[in-house]
This record gives structure tokens, C-alpha cells and sequence, in this order.
């Protein structure tokens, strides 16, 4: 084997372990992890405990030298959470990074890979609630 192709066969199994394909394919949005009810989806209850790869938004960070931030469906220039009269939007997760977060332009997209957890959550240091999250992550551009 050249050196060339282990070194191209080694990042596509590191970055993309199901195959380069999957990067795109295996991307999973917020919608579908609800119902129109705002119930878990089959597919968010199929994949609790497991690692996913969600796409979004890094929405302004909370608190600086954080390992938290807020994954939108759209981009938001202003934290939502910070800024009085702002609307909450309804597409959010919670993501709890591996290492503290280095904040990434609001309006690039991002994928976010990590374990999906279920049920209700709030958090002890900033008193964030939530009812899914992603924890152990990494994120890049999309």
C-alpha cells in the first residue's frame, strides 16, 4: 500500500467512520428528533445513547471558557437567552463539548457529533434546562 493511500484511508475512517459517504448521509437535523407534538421521534428514541451527527447553527455562547453551547436550526447574531424582549427559538439542543469551546461565526454552518441523551436535564452551574442534548462532542464546519 502507498503511503498516500493509508494516510487517505486513515483520515476517511477517522473522520467518517461509517465511509466518506456517510458524513453527508448520516447527518441528522432537529426537526427529526421531534414529532409535530414535541414528543422524541422514532428516530431520536432509536439513537438515545448513541453517538449522532446533528447539523445547525453554534448560537452565541452563554459564558466564555465554557465546554456548553446552544445548537440553532437557524443562525442567531444575538444569544437569545441573553438579550431582554429576544424570541427563544423552538429548534435548540444542548451541547456539552469534550473541551472548552472554541466559538465558531454564527452564521457557518456546523456539524456537532456526540451522544444523544434524552429526558429532562438541567444543568447545575447555569441552570439551562433541557430535554435533549448531545454530550462528549466535537464540532467543525460543515
Amino acid at each position: 500500500m502507498h503511503r498516500r493511500t493509508l494516510l487517505t484511508t486513515l483520515a476517511a475512517t477517522t473522520l467518517f467512520p461509517h465511509g466518506p459517504l456517510a458524513a453527508q448521509s448520516d447527518v441528522v437535523r432537529m426537526r427529526d428528533l421531534y414529532n409535530k407534538d414535541f414528543s422524541f421521534s422514532d428516530l431520536a428514541l432509536g439513537h438515545a445513547g448513541q453517538r449522532i451527527t446533528v447539523s445547525g447553527f453554534m448560537a452565541p455562547p452563554l459564558k466564555a471558557e465554557s465546554s456548553f453551547f446552544v445548537l440553532t436550526k437557524r443562525p442567531m447574531a444575538v444569544c437569545p437567552f441573553c438579550e431582554p424582549g429576544t424570541t427563544w427559538p423552538r429548534d435548540i439542543l444542548a451541547i456539552y463539548a469534550r473541551r472548552t469551546v472554541d466559538v465558531i461565526p454564527f452564521n457557518l454552518s456546523i456539524h456537532v457529533t456526540g451522544t444523544l441523551e434524552l429526558g429532562d436535564y438541567t444543568d447545575p452551574e447555569l441552570g439551562f434546562y433541557s430535554a435533549v442534548r448531545i454530550r462528549a462532542a466535537t464540532y467543525a464546519r460543515a
